[in-house]
């Protein structure tokens, strides 16, 4: 785990919907080969900040940067191609495909798809997709979904569709991964899987994490940041032990307790 340099930013976005600020001039950094959490009560503005990160809601004012370059004006699947991937809470499998055949729809970059290169560059193309099954296979067997390659995603359990889902977000190799309630539905065995994947990726692969999770008890176990917002603002950010005792965000947890 590196704790480098900044590898995500917002600056000062803001976004209303009519009458509503949904998110306040929101400010926050996330430094590479780190899990930061984002949590906060229902209508904090969780969601909506992780639809302007990710590109799938436009900013009315403010920056998003990623990895130096600044990425606001760009589509979901341009900042996917410079390392931005996002799973979302209710999973996007395929249903009707093998587990396999999810796995190799989410690489990026295929040539296979474009009928040039299948005309002159046919050789390319076999290694290419050679090489892609190859990862997805090594995926697979990291996640532990290996023996269920050939069952149809649509099969699968609530716990097992979200490790496919982070397979297909690993497919393309990306440097920072949005994790939307990755544990939402999961029974506590492949929870516990789960977490354990996400953090080894963070400490052997240097891979960068943004995780919105209910469970306030996992974010503050697995995280090296925490984010607390309420009412579209950050009201704190910085390591576990030192939000969970913030009084502010306290306060903003019905009960009075994170």
């Amino acid at each position: 785990m590196s704790g480098g340099e900044p590898i995500l930013e917002t600056d000062n976005v803001t976004k209303s919907f009519g009458g509503l600020v949904a998110v306040d001039n929101v400010s926050v950094s996330l430094k590479q080969g780190e899990i930061t959490g984002l949590i906060g009560p229902n209508g904090a503005g969780k969601s909506t900040l992780f639809n302007l990160v990710s590109g799938f809601l436009d900013p009315d004012d403010g920056t998003v940067t990623l990895k130096g370059e600044d990425v606001t004006e760009l589509r979901p699947d341009e900042r996917a191609e410079r390392g931005l991937i996002r799973t979302f809470q209710i999973t996007r499998e395929l249903s009707g495909m093998t587990v396999m055949n999810n796995m190799l729809l989410a690489a990026q970059d295929n040539p296979g798809e474009r009928i040039i290169p299948l005309l002159t560059q046919l050789e390319a193309v076999r290694a290419n997709e050679d090489e892609q099954r190859e990862r997805a296979e090594d995926l697979l067997k990291y996640l532990e979904l290996w023996d269920l390659r050939d069952e149809y995603a649509g099969n699968l359990s609530g716990g097992q569709r979200k490790l496919l889902e982070l397979g297909r977000s690993l497919m393309s190799d990306p440097d920072v991964l949005l994790l939307d309630e990755p544990m939402a539905g999961v029974n506590p065995d492949l929870t516990d899987h789960l977490l354990d994947r996400i953090m080894e990726l963070r400490d052997e692969e240097n891979r960068t994490f943004l995780i919105v999770e209910h469970d306030i008890d996992t974010i503050m176990s697995i995280s090296d940041t925490v984010i607390g917002m309420h009412n579209g603002q950050v009201l704190v950010q910085g390591e576990p032990e030192v939000v969970q005792q913030d009084e502010r965000l306290l306060e903003a947890y019905l009960g009075g307790k994170v």
